[in-house]
């Protein structure tokens, strides 16, 4: 776990019970230009594509956000995120298209972006952002898969859903298509609120009401996240499984980035 003034960080990836590859990656940066950036990948394609295509695209996001400082406004800086995972789609799009073997490979992706105030979140797939406020846990993020577009369709229920048996078919994924639209939601938070980032491998074996569960009882947000993780082993671990957690300890409503 690592701190600035306003953010703690925790964060914990596992290849799983039943992998033999972990396709998932992730990084978090306490201080980028007085922000906290956290991104979660998790690859697909097989024969080590995925691996391939998680890592190309986490890597190429966080160089491109080294560019944000402390003169950008908060809108300056949510342009760069959205670029930033655009440029990761080509270059995953054009490795795929270059070389057979890592052909139709690609990853879903979330990108936060956080300041004291203001959070904002890029993401494609169904990897997931929650926000936990006062005892309460919210999904910000729509999944981009088969199953959630049947839900909104209202063909079948949420309960279904979560046993459906193509409920990992994705319909909009990193690097798979030349152009794809990255989805770009902005968030208040304020002292005291946790953002989760997670991978299909969590929220997939862990509902709404267990994560909040383990996320509030007692102890520092590393023992939170490898409580989450660990539940998620126990309860099968067939996928690779990462969780990130940011707390937001310091919220100053004169520190607000000016156009946020």
């Amino acid at each position: 776990m690592r701190s600035d003034e306003s953010m703690l960080t925790a964060q914990r990836t596992d290849i799983g019970r039943i992998r033999t590859v972990n396709e998932d990656r992730y990084s978090v940066l306490n201080d980028l230009g007085g922000y906290t950036l956290a991104v979660i990948a998790d690859g697909m394609g097989g024969h080590q594509a995925g691996d391939t295509a998680s890592y190309l695209a986490v890597d190429t996001i966080v160089r491109q956000l080294k560019v944000l400082h402390d003169g950008m406004t908060f809108e300056e800086c949510k342009y760069h995120v959205k670029k930033a995972i655009l440029l990761a789609n080509e270059r995953v799009f054009e490795m795929s298209s270059e070389r057979a073997h890592y052909r139709g490979m690609g990853t879903t992706i979330v990108v936060a972006l956080a300041s004291p105030d203001y959070v904002t979140i890029g993401h494609i797939g169904d990897s997931r952002a929650y926000m936990i406020r006062k005892s309460k846990i919210k999904q910000l993020t729509e999944d981009h898969s088969l199953v959630s577009e049947l839900v909104r369709s209202g063909q079948i229920t949420v309960e279904e859903a979560s046993n459906h048996p193509r409920r990992n078919v994705l319909t909009r994924a990193l690097g798979t298509e030349a152009a794809i639209e990255v989805e770009m939601n902005d968030f208040e938070w304020t002292k005291d609120d946790l953002l989760l980032l997670c991978t299909d491998g969590l929220s997939n074996l862990l509902d709404d009401p267990t994560m909040l569960k383990l996320i509030e009882e007692d102890g520092d947000l590393h023992s939170k996240v490898n409580r989450l993780v660990d539940t998620a082993l126990v309860a099968g671990g067939d996928d690779n499984i990462t969780a990130v957690l940011l707390a937001n300890k310091d919220s100053d409503a004169s520190q607000r980035s000016e156009g946020a």
